[in-house]
């Protein structure tokens, strides 16, 4: 089969790699019909995460139609049409008893080297590192699905993939950092990072009923996006956030913030910016927390902050003693993407919310590699790629 791998920093190749094949009972083959490109994707891309391999196939934003199942799994058919959320989950160690679902206990084939990384094991992942267990990535034309009986959503409707396929990550993503955040009618939502998990968010925060909700960014199309989807704006380039942030809030500050931009934050006009680039190139640094920062400073007191955005590894310079003395609640973590898919898919099917408007570039899969440039420079006004293989 064809498929999309990693062989080094931005270096993605459409390649012919094996044909995936039923390794457990409870496992399922999926046929790819869409996949997506992640803001995730890019941290391997740009080379920021550890454990990657050449070779590895990429991508963990996939759907499609079942065409073999193992003898113990019960729940799927051949012929099913399912999303296949990004986090690999058994169903039954405590943790995905308790919903906690990014943090599996057993789906991690690699426990041994996340327990030396993390001090504990979290979920096995599609198309990501092998500290998450080095799964093979949706950007395929075909997936090996383990525990195939657990997470997969079927969709019976008769709704399209582009309104469906982003319940595999980024839609519930949006929506768990902003119930993290545990919204108020009188509550101001400051979200920085306007790309796909941003723009989720931002009507996330807005259903559920903020009384503001600011979109901080510095490309015109996202910042375009984010107003037409209920949000104020705040160009980063052009204005001051900090002192923009104030005059909204009359000075008092946003009381939940969230970070949809993670590791690689980009301020051109900060001297921490500068900072942590010169500690990166000389790998003291691996992760630009510029947003991090940001929020905790500008942050009300008592407030919370919700990290969706992805961390790697190390940060530096972190006031953590204005996070301590604020009082300010932090929340993080990869999405529990099945505690919110049943909810997610009822309100796409009732119309409260229209995934596809994110969409802004559709290519075949052997198109990947140059989309994967496109989408990293945000050429021609990028904001979501979907591939069809």
């Amino acid at each position: 089969m064809k498929a999309l791998c990693w062989h080094g920093k931005k270096d993605v190749r459409y390649d012919t790699v094996p044909d995936p094949r039923i390794e457990d009972p409870r496992d399922a083959i999926v046929k790819v019909t869409s996949c997506a490109i992640c803001g995730s994707d890019l941290h391997l891309y740009d080379g920021f995460m550890m454990g990657m391999e050449s070779g590895d196939i990429l991508g963990h934003e996939f759907m499609g139609e079942v065409v073999e199942v193992g003898a113990a799994d019960h729940r799927l058919k051949v012929g099913d049409r399912v999303v296949v959320p990004f986090t690999i989950c058994c169903g039954e160690c405590e943790q995905c008893r308790r919903g906690n679902f990014s943090v599996c206990e057993r789906s991690n084939r690699n426990k041994a080297l996340a327990d030396k990384t993390f001090g504990h094991s979290t979920a096995g992942l599609f198309g990501y590192t092998h500290l998450t267990g080095g799964y093979a990535g949706g950007q395929a034309e075909y997936v090996r699905v383990p525990y195939a009986d657990v997470a997969p959503v079927k969709i019976t409707s008769g709704l399209s993939d582009d309104q469906v396929l982003f319940l595999g990550d980024i839609l519930p993503t949006g929506w768990q950092a902003a119930v993290q955040c545990d919204i108020q009618p009188t509550d101001t939502v400051a979200i920085w990072g306007a790309g796909p998990v941003g723009q989720f968010a931002i009507r996330s925060a807005v259903l559920l009923g903020a009384k503001q909700v600011i979109a901080i960014d510095r490309v015109p199309e996202r910042l375009g996006m984010a107003q037409a989807g209920g949000a104020t704006t705040i160009n980063c380039e052009d204005e001051s956030v900090i002192e923009r942030l104030n005059e909204l809030t009359g000075g008092k500050g946003p009381e939940k913030c969230i970070d949809a931009v993670g590791m690689e934050a980009h301020a051109t006009q900060s001297l921490d910016s500068l900072y942590d680039r010169a500690k990166q190139a000389i790998m003291l640094e691996t992760d630009r927390p510029h947003v991090l920062r940001e929020m905790i400073y500008v942050c009300r007191p008592a407030g919370t902050l919700s990290v969706p955005g992805v961390y790697g590894g190390l940060i530096d310079k972190l006031p953590f003693g204005a996070l301590m003395n604020k009082g300010l609640t932090l929340r993080t973590g990869q999405t529990h993407v099945n505690r919110w898919t049943a909810d997610l898919l009822r309100r796409i099917e009732e119309g409260q919310i229209d995934p596809t408007f994110v969409v802004t570039h559709v290519a075949a899969l052997e198109d990947g590699p140059e989309m994967y440039k496109t989408f990293r420079d945000k050429k021609d006004g990028c904001i979501k790629v979907v591939l069809k293989p």
